[in-house]
């Protein structure tokens, strides 16, 4: 099977996940990428079951509101039983580098309101060690300058990704070159920056599930059993 694929094959498996566990009160949190419009668009056959999304992204909200599944601002949920998203890379811990679309931040947010952050990938995005992937920081743009000189003491090579305004109207810096050996350690570091929104390290909180797709079938790696691979 080719990329496509296997992210198409993915997100079902995602649906067949968190099928069973949907009512007329359900509402999902949805991220961005090209593997989540592949589980948007599985998901829109089942839009009578559950209520309504919450997206990460004007791109996911339009792709939603296409297929009229309702999509609701975050501010009015309590409650999100499941947030599926994609990853640019993951490691075997569910460390997470995110942002290759720039909705990091609101990725971000979503996940951390979430009971069960499922996140769906090809193969290729499981790697040992997370950041050969340049890895995204949101940046108020008046601070651009100052957060690319002291990502550079941290030892990356800091990009600014012209032409690209995020959701949230600040910019994207992609850190080259970072060595992250401690990933929850270097989340924070850098979210102390003054001047940054947040970056794509999904560390402090990883994903729950990281259902992989790989040409033998889909592998389901949990938080809580990393050692542990499952065929589904």
């Amino acid at each position: 099977m080719n990329y496509n694929q296997l992210k198409k094959v993915v997100a079902q498996a995602a649906i067949n996940l968190i099928l069973p566990k949907l009512n007329n009160k359900s509402i999902i949190g949805v991220g961005t990428g090209s593997t989540t419009n592949y589980f948007i668009d599985a998901l829109a056959k089942y839009k009578s079951i559950f209520d309504g999304a919450v997206a990460s992204s004007t791109t996911t909200a339009a792709r939603l509101n296409k297929y009229g599944i309702p999509v609701y601002e975050l501010n009015t949920v309590s409650d999100l039983e499941f947030y599926v998203d994609g990853a640019d890379e993951s490691d075997k811990h569910l460390n997470l580098i995110k942002g290759g679309g720039a909705a990091l931040t609101r990725e971000k947010i979503i996940a951390a309101v979430a009971k069960t952050f499922i996140c769906i990938a090809d193969a290729s995005k499981l790697v040992p060690i997370i950041g050969a992937f340049p890895l995204p920081v949101e940046v108020i743009p008046m601070a651009r300058s100052h957060v690319a000189r002291e990502l550079v003491k941290l030892g990356g090579d800091p990009v600014y990704r012209e032409g690209i305004l995020t959701d949230n109207g600040n910019i994207i810096i992609d850190v080259f070159n970072m060595q992250i050996t401690n990933p929850v350690e270097l989340e924070a570091k850098i979210n102390a920056i003054v001047g940054v929104v947040t970056n794509g390290l999904f560390a402090a909180r990883t994903a729950d599930i990281l259902l992989l797709g790989t040409p033998e079938g889909v592998e389901t790696i949990k938080a809580n059993q990393v050692e542990n691979f499952q065929r589904v």
